[in-house]
């Protein structure tokens, strides 16, 4: 009996996938709930596994776009398990042969010997030059963009085409912050069953708190409408080889520092991993960007539509700085807030990220709900 595979259902907004690699080759065995291919999508990757074990056969290939529930192969479960290879025993060494067994080579030609002719030489043959590649052409070379690198590009576009997108900046002194983490952070460690204590979570509780001052910064436009929240799903971009994703926190309004922590720390390693869900990349209200991790010290973050703002962090730097008449140094972050100019005015933005800026400096205030 044959069993064929078939594309499960990967969403609701999703409806196509990218045969992106086989781990089996048709002909092999594969044995039942074995992973034997993986499926690209605009958003994650999914990894499918064989109805049952037999023979794969009839593979879709590689980079062909099949809809959910088209077919990717089949099973043949009437074929037989390739049985375990034995030991092939090692043939003896031939005896050593006895001068008499050897023929005794002939001091005398025979007269039935006929020595064939010399081969003629060959003639070379003067191959056609190969075409010149320019200096240009020869250090060059093209490879297919990844589905998700397609749909990033797109989203990219359709981002500034959409929205009209402004950006505005702030600097925060993190001294506070960098000493209340130091102080506990292994006790924090302990206690939190080894979640870190980083300073994401400052921030995340922080436009937490900021978004409910300022809600048409968590709003979106549909139609001619205002779609206003009264919950927090916070998108934190983590960069992966195969490009940016970026897993969604949903209600991180309700979750502590801890939880936060331990979601963040958990998505970001799944998402270089590849191995996170597609509901854990939707539905996303507002985002963080950080580009500090990376070096860098300003950027103008794009929106992640229909999102209507995102937060970018960046590098900490020791500057001087002026506090009370006096110049000191300080550890300072440049942070920047871009945001969708139809829904928020340029007053509720600069007020926002005051508002930011205000929380980091003074975390006592989160802690507080001040």
């Amino acid at each position: 009996m044959t069993v064929e595979i078939r594309v499960p259902a990967l969403g609701e907004s999703l409806t196509t996938a990218t045969v992106a690699r086989w781990l089996k080759n048709s002909g092999d065995y594969v044995q039942h709930d074995e992973i034997i291919v993986e499926l690209e999508t605009d958003k994650v990757s999914v990894e499918v596994t064989a109805p049952s074990a037999g023979r794969l056969e009839d593979c879709v290939a590689v980079g062909t776009e099949v809809e959910i529930g088209g077919l990717l192969g089949a099973v043949d479960e009437t074929a037989e398990a390739p049985a375990a290879s034995e030991p092939v025993a090692a043939e003896p060494a031939p005896a050593p042969k006895t001068a008499a067994s050897e023929p005794v080579a002939s001091t005398v030609a025979s007269p039935a010997r006929v020595t064939p002719p010399a081969p003629e030489a060959p003639k070379l043959v003067s191959a056609a030059p190969a075409p010149k590649l320019s200096s240009h052409e020869a250090r060059e070379r093209r490879v297919p963009m990844s589905r998700l690198r397609q749909t990033i590009a797109r989203n990219l576009k359709a981002a500034q085409n959409t929205a009209a997108i402004l950006t505005t900046f702030n600097e925060i002194d993190m001294s506070a912050a960098k000493a209340l983490r130091a102080e506990y952070k292994d006790e924090f460690e302990k206690k939190h069953d080894g979640a870190r204590l980083g300073f994401m979570s400052f921030f995340a509780r922080a436009v937490v708190g900021a978004l409910k001052d300022y809600p048409a910064i968590n709003a979106q436009i549909e139609g001619d409408e205002i779609v206003y929240r009264d919950f927090v799903n916070l998108g934190i971009a983590v960069g992966t080889e195969r490009g940016l994703v970026v897993p969604v926190l949903h209600d991180a309004d309700q979750m502590s520092f801890a939880e936060l922590e331990r979601r963040i720390a958990d998505y970001g390693k799944r998402a270089r991993t590849g191995g996170l869900k597609l509901e854990e990349l939707s539905h996303g209200t507002f985002s963080i960007t950080n580009g500090g991790i990376f070096g860098s010290l300003l950027s103008t973050p794009i929106l992640n539509t229909p999102q209507s703002g995102i937060l970018g962090m960046h590098a900490i730097q020791d500057r001087p700085v002026v506090r009370d008449g006096q110049i000191v140094i300080r550890p300072m972050m440049y942070v920047a807030l871009s945001y969708d100019h139809r829904i928020v005015d340029g007053r509720e933005a600069v007020s926002f990220l005051v508002r930011i800026k205000q929380l980091v400096e003074d975390p006592r205030r989160l802690l507080l709900d001040l």
